[in-house]
């Protein structure tokens, strides 16, 4: 029987997911295969040391990180890693080497990044004529010595256009690209549930009649799903906090003049975003293409908080049929309803007019499911798309203090 291992990590729930759901696409297309799933941290520490010794694991640090919004600097402490990881080759090689030598696999798939070089050599060394094969599960890499290293005679699985120019102009000819529609996601994602949904809100004591959004930062949460929450007091919402309760109990025990479901970590996502009208959350390349996949409108923020990896899947919404309306923007708001200088919803970062203390800004970004264009109905007033897609429309005001920025219309 062939024998395939699938090696991730829990850092994030990204990685773990990609290859469950792998896996289970394996098992319902009835391939005679021996799938074994592989903790990358199991195997280069298997008596747990680096517990015992610290008292966490070494992916409890980051999905803590996640968790809190601590995410401010990740790209440079991302290259620190990155050197580290070099300076342990030669250990890391010998781990994994011995490793597969003993478990003798007919397959080797990687999701995840840093480590591809490492194990690359570790199984060319231990079974010369085992393909190893890359599956990046970020919509791009994120180079140097992300996701695809150079030179190396294995097979990479790209989800994007994006991702496969990235890895030819890597791999170059050493490597054999193969591209695909997307992500890899649960195969339930696929199904449609035919649920009575209007029988399915009331058994959650949710209102069929109001528009629902679904709130999920990740497998770990985060304490960002809090401000959503309170500053979307009267819209009803789905929040998903994965693994962590500290924030679902703080979630319940928030007051809401909206209905409110909140949920731990749970398998049913399909479920729950059947029955939700668009999707709010950070812009991870799972929960991203799972919604879309739903057929819901996408809401991700992009900012000096956004991890690195995931920077580029903002730009990847608008280039799959998601758009940000151009004709409205922002404005400053004083005497008059609205003055200079206009807020743009678009354009690159450090571009545009610099704050200055005693501004005050009306921050309004509006996506739409379609097209970006506009038009204004005979009442002078209400705008709607000119493709009938669905637009979702957020605003703040925002004074600009010495002691920054303050968010006014905060509850």
């Amino acid at each position: 029987m062939t024998t395939i291992d699938l090696v991730y990590v829990n850092a994030g729930g990204g990685h773990r997911s990609a290859a469950t759901a792998l896996e289970m696409a394996i098992r319902e297309q009835g391939r005679d295969w021996r799938v074994r799933l592989v903790n990358l941290f199991e195997v280069l520490d298997p008596q747990d040391v680096f517990r015992r010794t610290t008292g966490v694991k070494p992916e409890d640090y980051y999905n803590v990180r996640l968790a809190r919004g601590w995410t401010l600097g990740l790209a440079q402490e991302l290259r620190i890693l990155q050197v580290l990881i070099r300076l342990s080759h030669k250990s890391l090689v010998s781990q994994l080497r011995r490793h597969w030598q003993q478990s003798q696999p007919d397959l080797v798939v990687s999701l995840i990044p840093n480590f591809n070089r490492a194990m690359y050599q570790a199984l060319n060394l231990a079974c010369p004529a085992v393909p190893y094969v890359t599956v990046l599960t970020d919509l791009a890499d994120f180079p140097p010595h992300f996701w695809i290293e150079p030179h190396q005679a294995q097979h990479v699985i790209c989800g994007t256009p994006r991702a496969a120019a990235q890895a030819r102009g890597t791999a170059g000819k050493a490597a054999r690209i193969h591209e695909t529609s997307g992500m890899i996601i649960n195969p339930n994602f696929y199904r449609d549930l035919k649920l009575d949904r209007d029988a399915e809100m009331r058994n959650l004591q949710l209102d069929p009649n109001r528009p629902t959004g679904i709130v999920m930062f990740g497998g770990h949460g985060s304490r960002v799903m809090r401000g959503i929450a309170k500053r979307l007091d009267d819209v009803q919402l789905i929040l998903v906090c994965g693994h962590n309760a500290v924030l679902a109990e703080q979630l319940r025990a928030m007051r809401a003049s909206a209905p409110r479901v909140v949920l731990g970590f749970t398998s049913k996502i399909g479920y729950y975003m059947q029955l939700s009208d668009f999707f709010i959350g950070k812009p991870g390349p799972g929960s991203i293409s799972e919604a879309l996949q739903q057929g819901l409108p996408v809401i991700v923020v992009r900012n000096a908080w956004t991890m690195p990896q995931e920077r580029y899947n903002t730009q990847w919404v608008e280039e799959n049929g998601f758009s940000v309306v151009r004709e409205f923007v922002g404005h400053g708001i004083g005497t008059r309803m609205h003055e200079e200088p206009s807020v743009l919803n678009y354009g690159k970062p450090g571009h545009g007019p610099r704050l200055q203390e005693g501004m005050v800004l009306a921050i309004e970004p509006m996506v739409n499911a379609g097209a970006p264009d506009m038009r204004v109905l005979s009442d002078k007033w209400t705008a709607v798309t000119k493709d009938h897609s669905l637009s979702a429309h957020f605003e703040h005001c925002v004074a600009v203090t010495s002691d920054g920025p303050w968010v006014l219309t905060r509850p």
